[in-house]
């Protein structure tokens, strides 16, 4: 006689294990939903006379967002030294921060693939000024919105600009910034968070800065060296380059640039570790990637058009 088989038994118990596990996990993530909201709401302690007569540094600041910086800055009266490729972009820049009340204004161009230039940036800029209060490093080299294509050389080119320049930077200004109790801000993505199709290169590079400067911060703790290190973890923002790039691919709309910058210059100010803009798109994926990463690779996924991307 035929005994009834335990394998439906045993694989229902199974399933409801997992279901259990999943349920749990999910629980726990919304209340860290919860939570991170409750504390993050209306701590904002910020004035802008924080930043009046201070000395700062913007890179990438001949568009999008750290020509907002620069502009918010100039508003704040502080004195602002910018960099990017394009002269002439840069020269319209500093003209529009002397005339929004910028204490002083000046730039000089070139690119971030040079080390020596990354370097020079640095004590061009605290020669002008005379020393150094804030340092925004914000720049980045191009790379493609697609599918990786195997080319390791494109992923040391873009490492130096996005990660060696950011190194070479923040060497050179630190005892500037020891001395005047100082801050660096670092622009970085969710992309440097969780993995994110399309932007292998580029999300290679931002995961070594938080490996860097998150780092670099436990550091200064034990060395007792009064900088601070702020991260900006950034969503979809409405930056030319980004909507050119990922405008049709991304289930999403964008963030506004102007508000990104001046959340990003208020989180430097109150030497915040990190920054989450816009918050629910940068900070509540993080919480899902902990506790539920399944879950949270699915709603990636389906944020995307891929068949966009394979029509490009």
């Amino acid at each position: 006689m035929c005994m009834p088989s335990s394998h439906p038994r045993r694989l229902r118990a199974k399933d409801t294990t997992d279901t259990m596990g999943l349920l749990l996990k999910l629980i726990v993530a919304s209340l860290g939903i919860f939570l991170a909201l409750y504390f993050y709401t209306g701590q904002d302690d910020f004035n802008p006379e924080m930043l009046r007569g201070k000395r700062v540094i913007v890179t990438g600041a001949s568009s999008g967002i750290g020509e907002q910086m620069a502009y918010h800055l100039a508003r704040m009266g502080a004195h602002v030294f910018i960099t990017a490729r394009t002269e002439e972009k840069l020269k319209k820049v500093v003209s529009k921060c002397l005339e929004l009340g910028a204490a002083t204004a000046h730039y000089i161009p070139g690119s971030m693939d040079d080390m020596a230039f990354a370097e020079r940036v640095v004590k061009e800029a605290v020669k002008s000024m005379g020393g150094l209060d804030f340092l925004i490093l914000n720049h980045i080299g191009y790379t493609y919105f697609n599918y990786f294509d195997g080319n390791v050389d494109h992923i040391r080119k873009l490492l130096e600009i996005n990660l060696l320049s950011y190194v070479t930077m923040t060497v050179t200004a630190l005892p500037m910034l020891k001395e005047s109790g100082g801050s660096i801000i670092v622009v970085s993505s969710v992309a440097g968070k969780y993995g994110s199709p399309f932007s292998v290169p580029y999300s290679t590079t931002k995961f070594a800065l938080d490996g860097f400067f998150s780092s670099l911060r436990q550091e200064f703790h034990f060395q007792k060296t009064n900088v601070s290190i702020t991260l900006c973890v950034l969503s979809y923002i409405d930056t030319d380059s980004a909507k050119n790039a990922v405008a049709s691919v991304i289930n999403a709309p964008a963030a506004p640039k102007e508000e990104c910058a001046l959340a990003l210059i208020k989180g430097g100010a109150l030497r915040q570790r990190e920054v989450y803009y816009q918050y629910q798109a940068a900070k509540i994926p993080l919480l899902l990637r902990d506790w539920a990463p399944d879950f949270l690779d699915y709603i990636v996924r389906k944020n995307y058009n891929v068949e966009k991307i394979d029509k490009q």
